[in-house]
């Protein structure tokens, strides 16, 4: 791996993440805030920018594999480092200004702030920003505003979201990085205007388009969707976040050629299916135990499963004070996600439907070991590697969990909230039980734990092998 091709490319993305700044600096400017917590952070950004766009010529041409991983996985973690400097000259703790940058940049939603409604309105404003852009992908964005990437703009492409790349909307990357970015514009706008419609003011309905599109979850407010107790408002979000949770090249192939395109792919039909059957278990759980009415157990079924399977992480209502059985159910959810292509993080919806399809071929050849039984999905023969990938990265994925989990508790954290907390990061889920419930706080987690979280969240966006691969010997042998 060459370092100068590689810092060559840090120009431009610092670039891009300083024009972003200047977004929140309008807000502290039209309520009268302070402007210093963003016009410090711009300057250090351009300056940085400059240096690399300077000193360092860009060879996009020439890129490899090796290098798409590292720029894309160091991309990520720079936007987070940057991106937290507005918290830090706004007070917040140097380690809690990573975490929330982090969960902001990986569109978590999980939240080491305390009192949320104290800081100003241009930071929320930036922290729900931020996970409007790490909803779709910074570096996808990146793909997609500069020309002549080439196979370099592939290699980044794979790095990202390495379960799309099979999904060409057009023979270029830079076309279907667009075309995402186009479609996602799209669905955020129109959420906006349905949220002003349903009563919210604009800064709400902006703030928490921005993180219900992109299945994010921070809200300016402490009780998240509670504060609002709209019923309307709920189900605008449950709609855009269902959609959120669902494949966007799907969402451009149903709009312009194909009308059924959605419901006629497996992983929708199979993503629906356990939202319906995760609400209605939900719901009678509940019911049953008197918690709620049943409209009311309903209601708030609905939301909470698809908040939670869509990693979005938003509640309306204290989820930690159930019991237990509910909120088991969600927690199976945690492990879930969305489909893939989404903005939703986890293990993912396809994954989950392939496993099921090689468990049920393995049972078949138990019987008839001559058999010769392909695993099909949407009409297509899925090739062995496929399969021994994703069994590669279930088996990555429980590791890192269970690292992250046993490290928790050895620093005096309960099992619940131990386990919670790192499959809520991991998955990029945002709320957890226990100590991390919807109404608390990751403040709650000593600060090496957050560290650890902060690594969980980076490595779940990035869909666990682009920051693995790092740490191999063989990444770094010429």
């Amino acid at each position: 791996m060459r370092a100068n091709v590689v810092l060559g490319v840090l120009g431009p993305i610092l670039w891009l993440l300083a024009g972003f700044m200047v977004f929140p600096l309008l807000v502290a400017v039209y309520y009268g805030e302070s402007l210093h917590i963003f016009v410090f952070p711009l300057i250090i950004t351009v300056l940085l920018a400059s240096f690399f766009t300077l000193f360092f010529k860009r060879k996009e041409e020439e890129w490899n594999l090796k290098e798409g991983f590292f720029i894309v996985a160091f991309g990520w973690l720079l936007a987070a480092m940057i991106y937290s400097l507005p918290y830090i000259l706004e007070g917040v703790p140097p380690i809690n200004a990573l975490f929330e940058s982090m969960s902001g940049v990986t569109a978590t939603g999980a939240t080491a702030l305390k009192d949320i409604e104290s800081h100003s309105k241009s930071l929320l404003f930036w922290r729900s920003m931020t996970q409007w852009l790490g909803g779709m992908g910074i570096i996808m964005l990146f793909i997609a505003i500069l020309p002549k990437l080439g196979v370099a703009g592939r290699q980044m492409f794979r790095a990202e979201v390495p379960i799309l790349q099979e999904e060409k909307l057009r023979p270029r990357i830079r076309g279907t990085a667009k075309i995402l970015w186009l479609v996602y514009v799209v669905l955020t706008a129109t959420e906006f205007i349905i949220l002003s419609i349903a009563g919210l003011s604009p800064y709400d309905a902006i703030t928490h388009t921005f993180t219900s599109i992109s299945c994010s979850g921070f809200s300016p407010y402490s009780d998240s969707i509670a504060a609002f107790g709209n019923p309307l408002v709920e189900l605008v979000l449950m709609v855009f976040m269902f959609l959120g949770g669902a494949n966007f090249a799907l969402h451009y192939k149903t709009i312009f050629s194909d009308r059924k395109s959605l419901v006629n792919d497996q992983e929708f039909r199979f993503y629906f299916i356990i939202i319906a059957v995760a609400t209605l278990l939900l719901a009678l759980m509940l019911f049953s135990s008197e918690v709620y009415s049943l409209a009311d157990a309903f209601r708030y079924s609905s939301f909470h499963v698809i908040s939670i399977l869509t990693t979005t992480g938003y509640a309306t209502a204290d989820f930690n004070m159930w019991p237990d059985s509910s909120r088991f159910i969600l927690f199976l959810l945690m492990f879930i996600g969305g489909c893939a292509g989404s903005t939703s993080g986890g293990f993912k919806v396809v994954r989950l439907l392939l496993l099921l399809k090689h468990a049920n071929n393995a049972l078949f050849k138990a019987i008839h070991p001559k058999a010769v039984k392909p695993i099909r999905f949407n009409n297509k023969i899925i090739p062995e590697e496929i399969i021994s990938s994703i069994v590669s990265f279930l088996v990555i994925y429980i590791v890192i969990y269970f690292a992250s989990s046993t490290l928790l508790v050895f620093m005096g954290m309960d099992i619940i909230t131990a386990l919670s907390a790192s499959i809520a990061t991991l998955g990029n889920v945002g709320p957890g039980l226990g100590l991390v419930g919807p109404m608390e706080s990751f403040d709650n987690i000593p600060d090496l734990g957050k560290l650890i979280l902060t690594a969980n969240m980076w490595i779940g966006r990035l869909e666990v092998f682009t920051v693995m691969v790092l740490l191999t010997p063989a990444f770094w042998k010429k």
